[in-house]
């Protein structure tokens, strides 16, 4: 997957289809936006690609002041690579970017400046200052070289998927539940020294203070989350960006 911090000096895609959001967490409802991307892309001998912005919307307007995020930039993008796309858009959110009409961001960054032919959307996806676009709001306008597509909400047991779902399981520790949300394991990307984790963003979610069975790449092991100081594992590793999984029990 090719990885592109703004979208200023982006190369010509071929036939691109994408889709627009946080994708916090990568869960089971983004991974269904996923698939579609990707099945729209091989329609046309196109390329996917995912557009986000780092850093998230809600810490940059302080609309939600004690946020903490599923996933660190560096988490997506393992969990997007994993997933198949072909190209991930960073776009760095800010006070100024944020003004940017939904029209605007449609006209001018992803038509004109991506070039996308296919916008798949969730279906309750908002973009542009104040949230004024949607599916609807598209819908009604003439974007004749754009094809929109809608996908409709993800449930697992009856219970609709979402970000916000999958924080609240992990701040209780229902690490076997948040998992079948994901449609994964809970991970952490960090340094890892001694046994000691160093994860460098501040806003990374961390399930309470406790012991946890994880995997640390791929081998077994268990996860001291303390009160005070930084996490540990039970056993040295030195790997720079380890990928630590919690096992689903």
């Amino acid at each position: 997957m090719k990885v592109f911090h703004g979208i200023d000096r982006l190369p010509a895609f071929r036939h691109p289809a994408a889709t627009v959001g946080s994708f916090d967490g990568v869960h089971g409802g983004h991974s269904e936006l996923l698939a579609a991307v990707r099945r729209f892309a091989r329609e046309r001998d196109g390329e996917s690609i995912v557009v986000t912005f780092s850093p998230h919307p809600r810490i940059v307007l302080e609309t939600q002041t004690d946020l903490r995020l599923l996933t660190t930039l560096d988490e997506k993008v393992w969990l997007l690579e994993r997933a198949g796309i072909d190209n991930l858009v960073v776009i760095p959110f800010t006070r100024e970017f944020s003004r940017t009409g939904s029209a605007d961001f449609i006209r001018r960054d992803l038509i004109g400046k991506l070039g996308v032919e296919t916008l798949v959307m969730g279906y309750n996806h908002h973009f542009g200052h104040n949230k004024e676009g949607d599916y609807g709001s598209l819908r009604s306008s003439e974007r004749p070289t754009l094809r929109l597509y809608r996908i409709e909400p993800f449930s697992v047991g009856g219970e609709k998927v979402s970000s916000t779902v999958v924080r609240s399981l992990v701040e209780h520790a229902e690490m076997a539940r948040a998992a079948r949300m994901l449609g994964h394991p809970y991970l952490l990307m960090a340094d890892v020294a001694r046994g000691s984790l160093r994860i460098d963003d501040p806003y990374k979610l961390l399930p309470p203070a406790g012991e946890y069975p994880v995997t640390a790449d791929g081998v077994p092991a268990r996860l001291f989350i303390p009160t005070e100081g930084a996490p540990h594992l039970d056993r040295p590793f030195t790997k720079e960006k380890s990928i630590i999984e919690f096992t689903a029990l």
